[in-house]
């Protein structure tokens, strides 16, 4: 379930630091360490999967509870868009090193709270 050597699976055990914003069964969602905006938040699954790359059809219901999880943690800090769609925040997976993959371990960045440009990168 774990790697023994992966920082993030480290910061589920309580081996090394985070400021924690959320935390259920399935995932662990934390502050990262070097934010692009005032909220950026990790979303990490509690099961060691590398990528979205190495996905199967049992997590399935695993990357939905992520994007779930998002949305409420938006709600929470403030990002989330009004009735208008006024303000908004940004979900992101990098998958693989050319596409900024730096930790292999999925995670989905929720980035928010200033104007987001495009393309991004």
């Amino acid at each position: 379930m774990h790697d023994k050597d992966c920082i993030f699976c480290k910061i589920i055990r309580g081996e090394l630091p985070s400021k924690k914003v959320y935390e259920d069964e399935q995932v662990y969602a934390f502050h990262d360490i070097n934010p692009v905006a005032p909220v950026h938040v990790l979303i990490v699954p509690k099961k060691h999967i590398p990528s979205v790359h190495h996905l199967t059809p049992e997590d399935e219901q695993l990357v939905g509870h992520m994007f779930l999880v998002a949305k409420q943690i938006a709600n929470e800090l403030g990002v989330a868009p009004d009735e208008n769609m006024n303000k908004g925040y940004r979900l992101v997976f990098n998958v693989g090193k050319d596409a900024g993959q730096t930790v292999f371990h999925l995670h989905l960045h929720l980035i928010g709270g200033r104007t987001m440009s495009w393309p991004p990168g």
